[in-house]
């Protein structure tokens, strides 16, 4: 009977050295991209300001169907794993869509050698054909037919604006965090691209150019 004492007190103990082995190992694996966040939301130079607006809670990726431009299926899911600027129009592009496609551009280009770890994305919320003329700018985008109630239910716009006044940022993780204002214009964009370049150094240390698997 003591024997029998001793081993079932064991088990136990065997389990829960397991369990907290297991919760060691979740702990080293996110704990750079948890590192990453807090220096960039929590430690911050005195008188720092974003100028983009930090959505809490984050919101994931959803699964939602998209169509490129040449009609290849997609999810939206497959844009994980970089991060993403997007912007969210109408196939027929007015003018505000023009320009926010021209920012978008620009701002990637602006960040020089770390520009590989963000991708232009414009989410077309409709049927709207693509004005041929508009695609020859459109190469280094990804332009996916969406939804708009599958989008809306990623992304949101302020109090008074539409989904297609604002850039949007999501992380590699594919979890929107920010949502920049709406009517940027060459001059405001220097203030987003600080706030990319802050975010990219933040995340330097697990976030690296191309869709590798992420922590």
């Amino acid at each position: 009977m003591p024997m029998q004492s001793a081993q079932a007190g064991t088990a136990p103990a065997s389990l829960v050295s397991g369990r907290l082995k297991m919760l060691a190992i979740l702990l080293v694996c996110v704990a750079p991209v948890l590192a990453s966040y807090f220096t960039y939301y929590v430690i911050r130079p005195e008188g720092r300001r974003n100028f983009g607006q930090l959505i809490d809670p984050q919101v994931p990726i959803p699964n939602a169907a998209t169509l490129s431009l040449d009609g290849a299926a997609g999810n939206l899911r497959d844009l994980a794993g970089q991060w993403l600027l997007v912007s969210v129009a109408s196939g027929a592009c007015n003018d505000a869509c023009t320009r926010q496609l021209y920012l978008q551009r620009q701002l990637r280009e602006s960040l020089g050698k770390e520009k590989d770890r963000v991708d232009w994305v414009w989410l077309v919320d409709d049927a709207a054909p693509v004005d041929e003329q508009l695609r020859g700018g459109l190469r280094q985008a990804n332009v996916l037919r969406v939804k708009h109630d599958e989008v809306a239910r990623w992304l949101a716009p302020a109090a008074g604006q539409l989904l297609a006044d604002h850039l949007y940022l999501v992380d590699p993780n594919g979890m929107w965090m920010m949502r920049f204002p709406p009517g940027l214009e060459s001059a405001t964009a220097a203030k987003v691209k600080s706030d990319l370049e802050r975010l990219l150094r933040a995340s330097a240390s697990w976030d690296k150019a191309g869709r590798e698997s992420r922590p």
